[in-house]
């Protein structure tokens, strides 16, 4: 495979035009790069560490770090960006003969609602106005498409939605409504969007489609139970209101055409044979959009809303395995916007005033967009989905073979990498299969397949970016090829590279963040960094750190991944700049307990002399060496690798690493917490303190968990380790990790006034790293030692 197709995967399966947009490791009072490791346990502790995402810091300590609010609120603070124009024309159709007709029908219901609203005016008599709305509603169905197969509501259920509503779009017309109060909101925004669903599917008779385009895929409907805690949901908060999709199956309709709902219900409802369409409550499932109520317009009550909107769209990314982004409202008394969710932006609209004739047409036009746009732009991912011949989840991968690009399906086992934030990388993995699972056993290559999917940051053309994980997994396998000795201690690179889209042209683009939002869009967000949708299939599957059973097994496992991070480097070039227990993977086999090194995300080509080309911060927080969250020069070297390993055995120590070595009493105290937290230089300054010196380190290994077998063995190789790394060298300028202040007495020594000069002795971090590979080898000779004495006890 050459480079050249490399940077190309799959486009949709669909053929019509498209135009669309944490492993698991992602975030001071200093602002963080955007290639920290992104990673945020589900039930965070000090045991758990935090990650780093794009920016600042969002995981909160102590007690707070439970508080999804509070983190959502300071996401809100950095990715926002308000009032952008042209956001709700993202949804559009691509093609502009159908953007036309969708705006004819969108004009159409908002005459309709406008005819309604003229109904109610002061002082009509309550029968007087019930049947003027009935007369209207009769008259406007009269000119449209009769009920069919996907029309819910009668004459009656017309009028009844439309009473509920009206009550929000006129106001004043009922003395028992208030626009703020946001309870009484959510019935009337309930109806209003299935008012103008139910007339999706019931077009003027002058306006008929006619072409498959011109027919809506999908109804987007409100669930109708409120303020409610949905399905499969953790926690106690509830969210004001959730809106689905009910996709649309005409006759004759194509394998393509049906792919809509086969994406849609990605979900483990599926594998259990459940559809999940609860038309009250809502699932997270199935959730298209989150829809946040607010009494008012002020700045406190949309901001919390923002804030809302964000928290509970974690669920969606966590339940659908096949979302690139995420719409919602956010409704302030009876103005709304419209917002998107990115890997990396949160983009609002200006209000719609849906008591104004053009605010209810916006909003409807965008409504109706929803079910005729082409389902990249509801943020699904049509290379991922249902197969209903085997009953299971395909994913698409491209292979190139010389010049020539074909697809190739895997058939998804199962997930083992989640997407757990609204804003990062979404990295997401799933173990496949080359066969489907009914007829795995009669095949002969249904060997483990690991594709990982994700959200990275890129720079330039896929062709250009060097910093593409694709290219560099493949240049680790290529470089490790036939080393026997590295066998199974990394993955190795099948296919993979940028996945792709088409435009409104039809022509195969890149999938980026630039390419869902439109050139309208991203032309207002300044210097946001570009995005790209990456997929990368594997081979080499491995298990959790959290499996491993005792210490021996686990300098066994640190041992090999250590090994194979020095063999990248030496035969590979390339440095992989994120140690961490997350990208550690175990493997058993006939021979033993093995160690994997995994994620390329943030490794980088090294140069001639050692160093990683770029010095940005990377990584996860405990795990960050001192020049690392620094940011000091020069560039990173192994030796910063070499320094994590240091950290996570002595976070394992003291934490444990799976329920059975986990410490029962209360650990929020101890000196070890000090390298986790939102202050970068704080957390710098302590690593310093510690590292200096044997009885300083003594203040982190006393805190290791004194119930884990082998516990005092692990202390000696983290001290053994850190002696080789600070301590054990013949010049005084490489020894220790704090920057010493030398006092030097003035030339005249009878001179008592004269006082003294203070010099800066050099840091030693950074006089280190020009030895970083006669260092780099002490310390693998050392491990190794630890890890024949570990063998034997296996």
């Amino acid at each position: 495979m050459d480079g050249k197709t490399d940077s190309v995967l799959i486009t949709p399966v669909k053929s019509s035009k498209v135009k669309p947009e944490d492993t698991v490791p992602e975030m001071g009072d200093l602002s963080i790069s955007d290639n920290i490791n992104t990673s945020t346990p589900s039930k965070p502790s000090y045991g758990h560490p935090r990650s780093l995402s794009a920016a600042p810091k969002f995981s909160l300590s102590g007690s707070q770090q439970t508080d999804g609010y509070a983190e959502a609120r300071s996401q809100v603070n950095y990715y926002l960006k308000d009032n952008i124009d042209g956001v709700q024309a993202i949804a559009k159709h691509s093609d502009q003969t159908t953007q036309q007709f969708v705006i004819k029908q969108a004009e159409s219901i908002a005459e309709f609602i406008d005819e309604l609203v003229q109904c109610v005016k002061p002082g009509l008599g309550n029968a007087e106005l019930e049947n003027e709305l009935k007369a209207t509603i009769a008259a406007q169905l009269k000119r449209r498409s009769p009920a069919g197969r996907y029309s819910e509501k009668t004459d009656t259920d017309m009028f009844n939605s439309a009473v509920r509503f009206l009550k929000w779009l006129c106001p004043g017309s009922d003395s028992t409504f208030s626009k703020t109060n946001e309870k009484h909101i959510y019935p009337c925004f309930v109806e209003l969007i299935n008012f103008v669903a139910e007339l999706v599917v019931r077009p003027l008779l002058d306006q008929q489609p006619t072409s498959f385009d011109e027919k809506p895929k999908r109804l987007v409907r409100s669930y109708r139970k409120t303020d409610v805690k949905p399905d499969n949901a953790e926690g106690r908060r509830r969210i004001d209101m959730a809106l689905k999709c009910d996709a649309l199956h005409y006759n004759n309709m194509s394998d393509d055409d049906e792919y809509d709902e086969d994406s849609i219900q990605f979900s483990e409802e599926r594998l259990k044979a459940k559809d999940g369409r609860n038309d009250e409550r809502p699932n997270y499932s199935r959730i298209f959009a989150v829809v946040e109520v607010k009494p008012d317009t002020s700045a406190a009550n949309i901001e919390k809303g923002f804030a809302q909107l964000v928290e509970y769209s974690k669920g969606v990314y966590w339940n659908q395995h096949n979302r690139r982004f995420i719409w919602g409202l956010v409704s302030g008394g009876s103005n709304v916007k419209a917002c998107i969710l990115g890997p990396n932006f949160l983009l609002a609209s200006q209000f719609m005033d849906v008591t104004t004739a053009a605010g209810r047409l916006e909003l409807i036009g965008f409504l109706v967009n929803w079910s005729f746009c082409e389902l990249p732009k509801l943020g699904y991912d049509p290379t991922i989905r249902f197969n209903r011949v085997h009953k299971c989840f395909t994913v698409d991968m491209a292979d190139s073979n010389e010049s020539k690009l074909t697809q190739t399906t895997y058939y998804l086992r199962k997930i083992v990498v989640f997407a757990e934030r609204v804003f990062g990388r979404h990295t997401r993995c799933f173990v496949v299969g080359r066969q489907p699972p009914s007829l795995e056993a009669k095949s002969d290559n249904s060997g483990d397949i690991l594709i990982k999917d994700a959200w990275p940051e890129v720079s330039g053309s896929a062709e250009d970016d060097m910093r593409d994980e694709s290219k560099l997994l493949k240049r680790v396998s290529n470089g490790l090829a036939g080393r026997s000795e590295f066998e199974g201690m990394y993955p190795k690179y099948i296919s993979g590279g940028r996945m792709q889209i088409q435009n409104a042209r039809g022509e195969s683009v890149d999938d980026t963040t630039r390419t869902i939002l439109g050139e309208t869009v991203w032309s207002q967000l300044g210097d946001l960094p570009l995005r790209a949708h990456m997929r990368i299939a594997m081979s080499g599957v491995g298990e959790p750190l959290k499996t491993i059973q005792s210490i021996p097994e686990l300098i066994v496992v640190i041992y090999d991944v250590m090994r194979c991070h020095m063999g990248i480097l030496k035969h590979c070039q390339i440095l992989h700049r994120d140690i961490s227990e997350a990208n550690i993977l175990v493997r058993h086999d006939g021979t033993g307990v093995h160690g994997m090194l995994i994620d390329f995300d943030h490794a980088i080509s090294i140069t001639d002399d050692g160093y990683a080309k770029h010095a940005e911060r990377t990584g996860t927080v405990p795990f960050m060496s001192v020049s690392n969250l620094e940011n000091l020069q020069p560039k990173r070297t192994s030796l910063d690798d070499w320094e994590s390993i240091i950290y996570i055995l002595c976070w394992l120590g003291t934490f444990g690493w799976n329920r059975a070595t986990r410490q029962s009493d209360s650990v929020a105290n101890i000196n070890i917490a000090s390298w986790d937290g939102n202050n970068v230089k704080m957390i710098a300054n302590s690593k310093r303190d510690h590292m200096d010196s044997s009885r300083n380190f003594t203040g982190i290994t006393k805190g290791f968990n004194p119930n884990i077998p082998y516990i005092a063995a692990l202390k000696d190789i983290v001290e053994g380790l850190r002696a080789v790394l600070i301590d054990s060298h013949s010049d005084p300028d490489l020894r220790g990790a704090l920057i010493i202040q030398d006092r030097i007495p003035r030339d005249d020594s009878n001179d008592v006034f004269g006082g003294y000069e203070f010099k800066m002795r050099p840091d030693p971090f950074v006089e280190r790293a020009a030895h970083w590979e006669s260092i780099s080898e002490r310390l693998l000779a050392k491990l190794k030692i630890y890890a024949q004495g570990a063998k034997k006890l296996l």
